[in-house]
């Protein structure tokens, strides 16, 4: 009940920074798991730049598994937080087990894919048989193993949804600093264990999954009172699933058309060459860190938004709207300035040089300029998910990474010419994007507020307005 009251009536400025800056270290943290295997295996003594490239080939699989998981655990944590926020904890707990059971179902599908798609899907993006063997080896560790992750996903939003940010963000750290020591034992070799390079590399990135994922259960038992867990509850409920992938869907798709912007993208660059590959590749890695933190204040507006709408608080819906965007504005415009500062630094962790560091250094400092916009467009998709509007937050997510990106990506690509050191006209494809998505979301913002909010103030059973 303490945690329900404090969700309830502690201002929302405060609230949304208590629940937000958990959060955002542990998304950040996320993000460490592919910037350190990458950063590590660009520094093998052989063929470091071909497991590099393995990697980047791997990396939209890895954000489709990610988005998968990550919707899932949106919709239960949206679910979880409007139910506890009405007073029904017995709509909670079915949240919460049907959330389990279909963790369940998504591992078995990535397993299935682990076994039997790695190479095919590998091989679609490159003809080098050596970085083809390494993507695939590496991918099919990370899906055989991906119950980890899977799990953790749900595990994390479920300790979000109702206030428990700190303890998914211990689970996740632990997870990552496990990565973090076991990636060059067993990368390099050290301390006895063998030498296995990009195997190395998967194997420490699951186990530092498995380990969030059991501290996070372990939490979720332990300090999740507001939610009863029972054996009964696992069994799935078709209605509550439904409900869960009504906001959890538009937040897969979301994810995973960064897959599919990624992979796409991977084509386009292909035709100017391998130099502009890479270097996407790892300015994506790098500029994961921001985006990261900008989902992370994401995901702490979906709850408190979820659960003030789900009290019909009017006033608590608009100061968490306020006060995600100009967190989220914050974010986005420090890391707008580190970036453009501190460009080269960053690409000289991966040893990078010619050409490929160039191109690195000028994706950071053009693509940069769109952070402020994405900020924006990413603190309006959560805002949607939580207010039950999933189509418009899909609608965003269509707009910033595919509608308004392979257009004019294969235009800059076209006046590149096909050589490697014209590259950089491509990434003036990204400010423009988000610009555009951005005066979209607010037109969609305008009616839904007008649809979902303003309906609340003139409805006879508004609450009085708690304080903000």
């Amino acid at each position: 009940m303490e945690k329900e009251n404090r969700m309830a009536a502690m201002p929302v400025g405060k609230l949304m920074l208590s629940v937000g800056i958990p959060i955002i270290v542990s998304m950040v943290l996320q993000a460490v798991y592919n910037i350190v295997d990458s950063a590590f295996v660009s520094n093998m003594a052989v063929g470091g730049e071909q497991a590099l490239g393995a990697l980047t080939l791997a990396f939209p699989m890895q954000i489709l598994m990610v988005a998968v998981g990550i919707g899932t655990g949106v919709g239960a944590n949206v679910l979880t937080a409007k139910s506890l926020g009405s007073g029904d904890r017995e709509q909670a707990n079915r949240t919460a087990g049907s959330a389990a059971f279909m963790s369940g179902v998504i591992y078995i599908i990535f397993l299935l894919f682990g076994l039997f798609g790695t190479e095919l899907y590998i091989g679609s993006q490159t003809t080098d048989p050596e970085t083809a063997a390494m993507g695939a080896d590496y991918l099919r560790i990370c899906c055989v193993f991906s119950f980890g992750m899977s799990f953790f996903a749900i595990y994390e939003k479920l300790l979000q949804a109702t206030g428990h940010s700190m303890y998914s963000t211990i689970a996740q750290i632990a997870g990552a600093v496990t990565n973090i020591v076991l990636d060059p034992v067993m990368i390099y070799g050290l301390l006895g264990c063998p030498e296995m390079g990009v195997k190395g590399a998967a194997y420490a990135t699951v186990i530092g999954q498995v380990v969030s994922f059991v501290l996070a259960l372990i939490f979720h038992i332990r300090v999740n009172r507001e939610i009863t867990n029972s054996l009964k509850y696992l069994k799935p409920d078709l209605r509550i699933i439904r409900q869960m992938y009504s906001v959890g869907l538009p937040a897969i798709i979301s994810q995973a058309l960064i897959s599919v912007m990624t992979y796409g993208m991977n084509i386009i660059l292909g035709g100017i060459g391998t130099e502009a590959v890479t270097a996407y590749g790892l300015y994506y890695k790098v500029m994961q860190f921001l985006l990261f933190a900008a989902f992370g204040m994401r995901d702490a507006i979906m709850p408190i938004t979820a659960f003030a709408y789900g009290m019909g608080c009017v006033d608590r819906i608009r100061a968490s709207v306020k006060y995600g965007h100009l967190y989220t504005f914050i974010i986005m415009l420090a890391g707008t300035f580190a970036l453009e500062l501190f460009a080269e630094p960053f690409t000289a962790v991966f040893g990078l040089s010619g050409v490929t560091s160039e191109l690195c250094v000028s994706a950071m400092r053009i693509i940069s300029l769109c952070f402020v916009f994405a900020g924006a467009n990413i603190a309006f998709q959560g805002i949607f998910q939580a207010l039950g509007s999933g189509v418009e937050s899909l609608i965003i997510s269509v707009c910033r990474q595919l509608l308004f990106v392979f257009p004019f990506a294969w235009l800059f690509a076209s006046m590149a010419g096909g050589e490697a050191g014209n590259a950089w006209l491509v990434w003036f494809t990204f400010p423009i994007a988000e610009f555009l998505t951005a005066a979209a979301a607010l037109l969609l913002w305008l009616r839904t507020y007008n649809r979902r909010v303003r309906t609340l103030e003139t409805s006879a059973a508004v609450s009085e307005p708690a304080k903000i």
